[in-house]
C-alpha cells in the first residue's frame, strides 16, 4: 500500500514554508509596480497568475508529487 503524505513527511506547514519566499516574492513585484504609479489594474491582472501558480506548487509540495521520484530513471530505457 502507498505512504500517506504524512508518512513520506510531508505536510501544510513543509509546503507553506517551501512556497512563501515566491509568493512573498510575486505580492512584493505588485506593490513594487504600485510604488512606481502605474495603473492598479495591472496589479489586479498580475496578481491572480502569482496566487493560482503558489497554490498550485503549495498543493504539489503538500501531497510528496514533488518528492515522488524514488524510481531509477534509467531503467525504463531498455
Amino acid at each position: 500500500m502507498a505512504e500517506t503524505s504524512e508518512d513520506a513527511g510531508y505536510d501544510r506547514r513543509r509546503a507553506a514554508k517551501a512556497v512563501a519566499p515566491f509568493l512573498l516574492l510575486g505580492l512584493a513585484d505588485v506593490v513594487l509596480l504600485l510604488e512606481w504609479g502605474l495603473d492598479p489594474l495591472w496589479g489586479f491582472m498580475i496578481l491572480p497568475p502569482i496566487l493560482f501558480m503558489s497554490a498550485l506548487a503549495w498543493l504539489g509540495f503538500r501531497t510528496g508529487f514533488v518528492g515522488d521520484r524514488t524510481g531509477d530513471a534509467g531503467a525504463d530505457r531498455g
